[in-house]
């Protein structure tokens, strides 16, 4: 059986959401094999084999990390060739799909992107327009690299041996067109990510403000959840872009999405409705987004919103 191959995205050695949900899928395919590019593998191998990595290739040499992008392609194309692997999965971040791309041309493969499942038979399945078609692909020659889109797979333990091999690549030239210069490590709040958080409180148009989105925060706060935001919000400038969710912003795929002041666009809904459970609260009756939802609630947020933060907050 072809291994297949998984590029993990880690931060700090913590394996991200993410890569457990690529190693989920990619079992499916054959037997499963991650890569782990740069220092810090050895606190992670037993998550990795948690989820089905039987063998983990690790790639620790700093200087891989060192240069932008091009050094994880090389190493993925080196072990496409040594391991005649059957697939390789990345994220549809936007470093993976890059990834992905560079690792096409250098094994003259096919890629195929913004993945939202995969069947045993190595058939991609594409949610498009908004989710309002589905679609179906597959790599008819060389090696498929699927990038699959953050939060679209459940990610699924099934534990094996996790054996770890060791990888070194000699870098080209051009693999190192691009140099590193500084990191600069982005202050996080008490918050947890957008993308990764089991709860997600967002808001919207309705909102009306930039000083009205502490409505937002402490909703969020009291139900230990991220804040996220519609494209309206943050296009209007009432929150950073960063945090928006929808097809253009962030897919988020948490056990509890509640949408505040937000109509529902096809765009907003995009990224969030895979959601476990969804609940509005929109004063229009008629809003879209009640088409959705597990749970509606007709009525003023700035009424709804703060009598549900300080009920939450009682029974902690």
């Amino acid at each position: 059986m072809a291994e297949i191959l998984v590029l993990v995205d880690h931060v700090d050695g913590e394996v991200k959401k993410v890569s457990l949900e690529l190693l989920t899928a990619a079992r499916r395919l054959g037997e499963l094999a991650a890569v782990w590019i740069g220092p810090g593998a050895e606190g992670a191998k037993d998550k990795l084999a948690e989820y089905g990595a039987a063998k983990i290739y690790v790639a620790a040499d700093e200087e891989l990390t060192s240069y932008v992008v091009a050094p994880k392609a090389a190493v993925l194309a080196q072990l496409v060739a040594d391991k005649s692997a059957g697939a390789v999965l990345v994220s549809a971040t936007a470093e993976g799909k890059e990834v992905a791309g560079r690792l096409a041309i250098k094994i003259g493969s096919g890629v195929l992107t913004d993945v939202v499942d995969v069947s045993d038979a190595g058939v991609a399945e594409h949610s498009i327009f908004g989710g309002g078609i589905i679609a179906h692909a597959k790599v008819k020659a060389g090696t498929p690299i699927i990038a699959v889109r953050p939060n679209s797979i459940a990610p699924e333990a099934a534990p094996a041996a996790g054996a770890e091999e060791a990888v070194s690549v000699t870098l080209s030239d051009a693999d190192k067109g691009a140099k590193i210069v500084e990191k600069v490590v982005q202050e996080k709040g008490e918050r947890p990510d957008l993308t990764e958080a089991a709860i997600v409180v967002s808001g919207g148009r309705g909102v009306g403000g930039a000083e009205n989105f502490t409505i937002i925060e402490a909703l969020a706060d009291s139900l230990g959840a991220a804040v996220g935001a519609s494209r309206a919000a943050t296009d209007a400038g009432w929150y950073p872009h960063s945090f928006q969710v929808g097809q253009t912003g962030k897919t988020v795929s948490p056990q509890l999405y509640v949408a505040v002041g937000i109509s529902g666009a096809i765009q907003h809904r995009a990224g969030m409705q895979t959601s476990k459970t969804i609940i509005a609260i929109n004063k229009d009756p008629e809003a879209p987004i009640f088409e959705l939802v597990d749970y509606g609630i007709v009525g003023d947020l700035f009424q709804v919103a703060p009598q549900l933060t300080e009920e939450i907050n009682k029974r902690k």
